[in-house]
């Protein structure tokens, strides 16, 4: 199940510490069931309007592009769990439940140095997912690779009978090859096998009495053997087709055999370990894709606080879990705290309002956009 969080900005008319206090007060009176965190962001380095102007578009397609590799890591997760039997794992950041990173964030100033250029940051955090991302395809390709190999044996030996290897069915002591004598492999429809028995041993002169025997049997089909001379093989299988009998082409061969095994052992090890190996990744790097996220959505909602609010910074910005009946109390909460003047300019975008800023915020007085933790 989804959980999902609002990533808020207010603007502050007087102090941060009391518009805080208000926003407390009004949400655990009105809307008890909402969740309500700070979301600390430091004195991030400003740069020109013109400059955040320009990076608005930028963050909010960089956020859906990251936003994606986040979940495709999750998915990715979730069916390695599955397919390995092992319970699902809280993932993690550092050794911190992903949820708990979100909402008691601290910014990495060793990582991402305040006074960097906001487009440094965040082109290095773009950088940072691209090639995770494209070190995931490399090892989903690779772990899949060997899993398509193993499928591909796994349904020769699972198939019906007129389609699947038979070298797992049939034994040195089923087949009789000498100078003289060969025996075939019949396989016959599990309606006909009375035909067969009445019929195997007078499609040809030189079949051997009473030599065929049952091996193995499906839903469908019934393998049997036939002992004949080698001489009267071909007439056999043209005689036994007719009649609706399938020959399969079989040579018993011991060397064969033992490599088949040897090869479907070492793929089966080769996908466990590929399967544990990618596991562990995931879980690690999606530590590193979520932070690097939540240090880019703190850049986000900088900039467009600013774009939205004006010079010089003074904004709080929080973290909210609102039910979805709780939704329009809490929107309604964060306007009346933004100021009347200020909301009605926001509120009819119709109007004449600016609307959003940063391509997907909805029209608010406030700067909030959604974080979906899937």
């Amino acid at each position: 199940m989804a959980t999902r969080y609002w990533l808020a900005s207010l603007p502050v008319q007087n102090s941060a510490s009391s518009l805080w206090s208000r926003l407390q007060e009004s949400i655990s009176k009105h809307v008890f069931d909402t969740p309500l965190y700070r979301f600390n962001i430091p004195n991030l380095r400003v740069g020109t309007l013109d400059s955040l102007l320009a990076l608005s578009d930028d963050l909010f397609k960089s956020n859906a592009f990251i936003e994606g590799v986040s979940h495709k890591i999750r998915r990715q997760i979730e069916e390695l769990e599955r397919v390995s039997g092992v319970i699902s794992t809280s993932l993690t950041v550092d050794g911190v439940p992903v949820d708990s990173y979100l909402t008691r964030f601290v910014w990495d100033e060793a990582k991402y140095p305040t006074m960097s250029p906001l487009k440094e940051i965040v082109d290095a955090i773009h950088s940072q997912i691209v090639k995770i991302e494209d070190d995931l395809k490399v090892r989903v390709a690779e772990y899949n690779n060997v899993r398509s190999q193993l499928n591909a044996i796994n349904r020769k030996q699972s198939g019906s009978l007129a389609v699947r290897d038979l070298s797992n069915l049939v034994k040195p002591q089923d087949i009789i090859s000498s100078e003289h004598l060969t025996t075939l492999l019949a396989i016959v429809l599990k309606y006909s096998e009375k035909d067969w028995f009445s019929s195997y041993e007078t499609l040809t002169a030189y079949v051997v009495p009473r030599s065929s025997k049952k091996l193995y049997e499906d839903n469908e089909y019934a393998l049997y053997t036939v002992t004949l001379f080698h001489r009267d093989a071909d007439n056999f299988r043209t005689k036994a087709r007719e009649r609706g009998f399938q020959i399969r082409d079989f040579e018993y061969d011991p060397e064969t055999q033992e490599s088949r095994n040897q090869e479907l052992e070492k793929l089966m090890h080769d996908q466990e370990t590929l399967r544990s190996s990618l596991l562990q990744w995931c879980y690690a790097s999606y530590g590193e894709v979520f932070s690097s996220w939540m240090h880019f959505c703190a850049v986000r909602v900088f900039a467009e606080s600013i774009l939205r609010y004006g010079l010089p910074p003074s904004f709080l910005s929080v973290v909210l879990a609102p039910s979805t009946k709780s939704e329009k109390k809490v929107r309604s909460i964060l306007e009346e705290l933004c100021g009347s003047a200020n909301s009605s300019y926001w509120k009819f975008e119709d109007e004449g309002g600016m609307g959003g800023v940063g391509g997907d915020a909805d029209a608010y007085p406030y700067v909030c956009f959604t974080i979906n933790i899937v």
